[in-house]
């Protein structure tokens, strides 16, 4: 696991740039988050860990300025992958706007050559890494939350990593609100309710939730849940091929 070090000179290039971002507080995380660095070995086919240390820029962001620093006759680009970790929080690997998929095991980059002289053949961008509460996230007091699991509907087998949200809009000025999870290894989540649900009139008053899970694309489930009656129930959601 890889130490973060202050830059006390320009970073000239870094084949990657990440953010990390505590979604939940709704700001970027600076302290509290670690990284594992692999390399794809094609002759193994496999990913090879990597000591290369990250290091922290003035503007909270993770880099790699050495990775790809190599000039010669038939230097290519390598391939590599980080992998982050924070107490308490997991991190979404796909980017905004791209499909979830549950297999994403880490953020995949090229390093291309470069030296002193000659800049490497692309530039890259500072990429957001959105890190979303885990089951042990640490609520604060008053903050309602749901719990349960993520199952295949055929195989009853736990869905790790899967992407569980719930979505609306507040009914003073219509104010979209979105909460997001992911699933432990056991295949349960714990989801944070902030906001007000779509309201029925009682008796009791209630409010429904509309959740829905992804494993990865046409693999998807949903849940309609009524709060408060049934904020205590372990709540299940089946994952079907749609």
């Amino acid at each position: 696991m890889t130490r973060f070090y202050p830059v006390e000179t320009s970073v000239l290039h870094s084949p990657a740039w990440f953010v990390p971002y505590d979604e939940f507080a709704g700001r970027a995380r600076t302290v509290g988050v670690a990284t594992e660095l692999d390399r794809f070995d094609p002759a193994a086919n496999a990913w090879v860990p990597q000591d290369t240390a990250a290091i922290r820029t003035p503007s909270a962001a993770i880099a790699y300025p050495e990775l790809g620093r190599r000039r010669g006759p038939g230097a290519e680009p390598e391939r590599f992958r980080v992998r982050f970790e924070a107490v308490g929080l997991a991190p979404l690997y796909p980017a905004d706007g791209e499909p979830f998929d549950a297999t994403v095991t880490g953020v995949e980059f090229f390093a291309y050559p470069y030296d002193d002289v000659h800049p490497p053949g692309v530039l890259s961008e500072p990429r957001l890494v959105r890190l979303l509460p885990g089951v042990a996230f640490p609520y604060g007091p008053g903050v309602r939350t749901v719990s349960g699991a993520v199952v295949g509907a055929t195989t009853r087998a736990p869905v790790a990593n899967a992407l569980v949200e719930a979505r609306g809009a507040t009914s003073r000025d219509g104010v979209p609100w979105l909460e997001r999870t992911l699933t432990d290894p056991l295949g349960r989540f714990r989801l944070a309710l902030r906001w007000e649900g779509q309201p029925v009139t009682g008796p009791p008053p209630e409010q429904i939730f509309h959740l829905t899970a992804t494993e990865r694309p046409g693999r998807t489930g949903a849940l309609d849940i009524r709060l408060p009656t049934e904020r205590d129930r372990r709540h299940v959601i089946e994952i079907v091929e749609q």
